[in-house]
């Protein structure tokens, strides 16, 4: 059974014809604190579905989890590591890959590029590189011909070349140590261009086969690292345990949330700093509300010093107020959440703002609505609607019953 203060604050809140203003106001503070709550929810649901976004590209770009040697030594004996980390638990792929740095040539133009050799048998257990490809093939090691490379979208407009283009391939362990000598060119043919929608891996990044890395570098049979894909990205972490206690020292294992440590970290601080900011679309709200409960004590003077001779505690006329500031701020927020979730379903479901694919990658806004920023956003909401209301119940609770009804 609802309390008589409960009973009494919903009469009050009631529009009648001498409050009607105050009425006005109220229906105001609610829906001041519904369009703060609406906001909210969507900007970190719009928040979410970027970021989700971007790890989706990045996991898919890189691996869940890399295995190197401290210092980056090349690994002579990945064979045996790689047959370790494939029987650790949650580890659906494992596949070894060199990385270094060289420079590229074609028609005359020159790019220092990042070169991935990559295990042509094995990248696709851990990559979705091969989806990426918007002109021609992975096809690195053909049957006829000099070794493939894949170039990035925006590398292989910089060097004005496209599929079937010859280009030379020079890095520093080509060079001989005679002064001023000239390096040795590898010779690649251009085999496909990837789109990742990331400017770091479009800009700079050439991907050819293992063998063909190898061979590049110097490093015979070795490779740089491995990259390994897990089940679950969100269990990298625990996975990484595990393949740390099977292969122990010199082995240096990253998960992909520590790889783009800054990013991520950046990404989190952006959504709460929003959330804070927009938080005071709210706390306008709220202040509305202790106005409004102000000018309502000050309004039923004559009705709380009746209750208060009729045996109504300080404490309980208090709570009518609260009771009045937990039902606007409850109110506002049931409807601000339900009108944000409203408006995310109608874009994850009709994309009604949508994005120029060729320059954003995806087609419409992203959307990820979680539960929790719902709850968080809703807690914050009703606690700041309770707060505004905890001055104007004091002011109620204070006054004097014969003066209140004195001059009535």
């Amino acid at each position: 059974m609802p309390s008589y203060e409960f009973f009494i604050a919903k009469r009050y809140l009631r529009s009648k014809r001498r409050t009607k203003f105050i009425s006005l106001i109220t229906y105001i503070s609610v829906g001041g604190v519904a369009v703060g709550v609406a906001a909210l929810v969507i900007v970190l649901s719009l928040m979410n579905g970027f970021a989700g976004e971007v790890r989706s590209k990045l996991i898919g770009m890189d691996a869940h989890i890399r295995v190197g040697r401290f210092h980056g030594l090349p690994m002579s004996e990945w064979h045996k590591a790689m047959e370790k980390v494939k029987e650790v638990p949650h580890v659906v792929g494992v596949s070894p890959f060199v990385y270094g740095e060289a420079m590229l040539a074609s028609k005359g133009v020159t790019a220092g590029v990042a070169v991935k050799g990559v295990d042509e048998a094995t990248v696709d257990q851990v990559s979705d590189l091969g989806s990426y490809v918007v002109f021609g093939e992975m096809l690195l090691e053909p049957p006829e011909g000099p070794p493939g490379v894949v170039l990035g979208i925006v590398l292989a407009d910089r060097l004005r070349t496209t599929v079937g283009d010859t280009v030379y391939m020079a890095t520093p362990q080509s060079l001989s140590p005679a002064l001023l000598s000239v390096p040795r060119l590898h010779r690649f043919r251009v085999v496909g261009i990837f789109e990742s929608g990331f400017y770091e891996f479009d800009a700079s990044l050439a991907v050819v086969s293992l063998r063909s890395a190898q061979t590049l570098f110097g490093v015979g049979d070795a490779v740089t690292g491995l990259e390994v894909k897990t089940d679950d990205p969100y269990r990298a972490e625990s996975v990484k345990r595990d393949i740390i206690g099977k292969l122990g020292y010199p082995y240096y294992v990253r998960t992909w949330a520590e790889m783009r440590r800054h990013l991520f970290s950046w990404m989190t601080i952006e959504k709460w700093s929003s959330f804070i900011v927009l938080s005071l679309i709210i706390l306008v709200a709220a202040f509305n509300i202790a106005s409004t409960l102000i000018m309502m004590v000050l309004e039923k003077t004559k009705e709380i010093g009746i209750l208060k001779s009729m045996g109504a505690t300080a404490r309980s006329i208090g709570r009518i107020f609260m009771f009045e500031g937990l039902v606007v701020g409850t109110v506002g927020t049931g409807v601000g959440a339900a009108l944000g979730a409203l408006l995310c379903f109608l874009q994850e479901k009709f994309k009604l703002i949508s994005l120029p694919p060729d320059i954003y990658i995806i087609n419409a806004v992203p959307i990820d609505m979680r539960i929790w920023d719902f709850i968080w956003v809703s807690a914050a909401s009703v606690g700041i609607c309770f707060l505004a209301s905890l001055y104007p119940a004091r002011r109620a609770a204070a006054l004097d019953p014969v003066e209140a009804i004195r001059y009535e």
